[in-house]
């Protein structure tokens, strides 16, 4: 720590642009990491006129390849209300599929939940997206925003936080050494934090014993918008409906024009022998779990493979510090929520920031901090506890609670309002909302 900092009292609105030299840069806010998230954010607050400096040390060019990160994600329909309010989904909806229709199911069992869209009004449950193609737009717009310096790629050296203010010395690779200084350290880098390991702030965390196999198909039969979620004892089956690819997979048997993602969770004791599988004997093990509703598929992608875990940190602040996204928590994929949850610890963290700063406030004040963990803490927590429940309910074989969870699924498909209440909880419009998940400004 640097108790001598003193970056608030400076007084004043700073300058990205105006204080930057080749060894020194001072902002009002240093993000720690560029991904989705952290991008998120740092365009949620240049927005607001307020500068940031995002660093990450890997090069941005990386970011958009189809080999660095081949997932897809699904965005609900809060969490397009954020990309919309800072002006970034208009770029981003062409590339999307929308989700009208969500199939959960137990294996091959009769009882099934089966949400409509329009049973909640006319927008769709969520869209899917490729994270390249959510990268390529948050990367382009930072580049030609006024208020935001992007650092990457920049090894962090050290990190002083006082009751003043903050500075990060970093490795910069274009520039040598250089220090930004700042009012604030907001931590979106990953599950892995070296900022939470930092401040000591201790995490609850454990692995599944199950990993997620990751890949793009090709099929001949349009998926008509439908995501489906099959619980099989190895773990969920998620197919996700991608919009149409530019170009058609050619087979022997003729073009495959549409497009799905895959997420197969499924036993770590099965791990090794699947990945060993070539693309032929792969395509058939997927073939057999889903079906033949999309008719041929083919593999469209490479294939990843990622070890599954839960994660939750004691606390999300520190001394100018917030973590935010998967630095403050990760859930099983089971449920799509992880990118979701992470938006709107952006949305809740940029409001009480920019109403803070408007105030003409110290934007790393304690207080001001310790308001977004209150916000956000207990809807993370909660989201965490129902995912892990489900995947420990779900995933297995045994026979009374596979007739007890079956029956659950059910009675819920029976009841209108449970139904209802299920699908706006999944488009992330339920709760205590920020107002950029509302659909509102900043």
């Amino acid at each position: 720590m640097r108790p001598d900092l003193d970056i608030a009292a400076m007084g004043g609105q700073v300058s990205a642009m105006s204080a930057e030299t080749n060894q020194s840069l001072t902002v009002e806010a240093v993000i720690i990491g560029a991904g989705m998230a952290g991008l998120t954010l740092a365009h949620a607050l240049a927005g607001a006129g307020i500068e940031v400096a995002v660093v990450d040390r890997t090069d941005p060019a990386n970011f958009t390849d189809p080999a660095f990160d081949g997932r897809t994600t699904a965005i609900a329909t809060g969490s397009a209300n954020v990309l919309e309010g800072i002006g970034l989904w208009p770029e981003l909806a062409p590339k999307s599929c929308p989700i009208d229709t969500i199939r959960v199911s137990d294996g091959d069992a009769l009882m099934f939940l089966h949400f409509d869209h329009h049973e909640v009004g006319e927008d769709p449950l969520g869209y899917i997206l490729e994270n390249r193609d959510i990268r390529g737009p948050l990367l382009s717009a930072a580049a030609t925003s006024q208020h935001i310096a992007l650092l990457a790629p920049a090894n962090i050296e050290s990190v002083s936080r006082g009751p003043g203010g903050v500075s990060v010395r970093l490795d910069d690779a274009g520039n040598g050494e250089r220090e930004v200084r700042a009012r604030v350290i907001f931590a979106c880098d990953g599950r892995g934090s070296s900022m939470r390991r930092e401040a000591r702030i201790p995490v609850t965390e454990w692995r599944y014993d199950q990993s997620s196999f990751v890949c793009t198909i090709a099929h001949a039969r349009p998926h008509q918008n439908i995501a489906h979620e099959r619980f099989l004892p190895g773990g969920p089956f998620a197919i996700l409906p991608m919009r149409d690819p530019d170009t058609p997979v050619k087979t022997a048997s003729g073009d495959l024009r549409h497009a799905a993602s895959i997420v197969w969770s499924e036993s770590n004791d099965l791990v090794p022998a699947i990945r060993g599988f070539d693309d032929d004997a792969f395509t058939a093990e997927l073939a057999q779990r889903i079906g033949g509703f999309l008719g041929e598929i083919a593999l469209a992608s490479p294939r990843w493979v990622h070890p599954l875990g839960l994660s939750h940190a004691a606390r999300y602040t520190d001394q100018r510090l917030a973590l935010v996204g998967d630095a403050a928590h990760g859930i099983h994929p089971i449920a799509g929520q992880g990118l979701n949850m992470g938006i709107r610890d952006v949305a809740a963290l940029a409001e009480v920031v920019v109403d803070a700063r408007r105030l003409g406030r110290d934007i790393g004040d304690p207080d001001i901090l310790a308001g977004y963990e209150r916000w956000r803490r207990f809807d993370n927590m909660l989201l965490a506890v129902v995912t892990d429940n489900l995947l420990r309910l779900f995933s297995n074989d045994i026979a009374p609670l596979r007739t007890a969870r079956d029956l659950g699924l059910g009675i819920v498909n029976a009841i209108p309002a449970a139904r209802r209440f299920s699908m706006r909880h999944a488009m992330g419009v339920v709760g205590d909302l920020p107002r950029l998940v509302r659909g509102e400004a900043l």
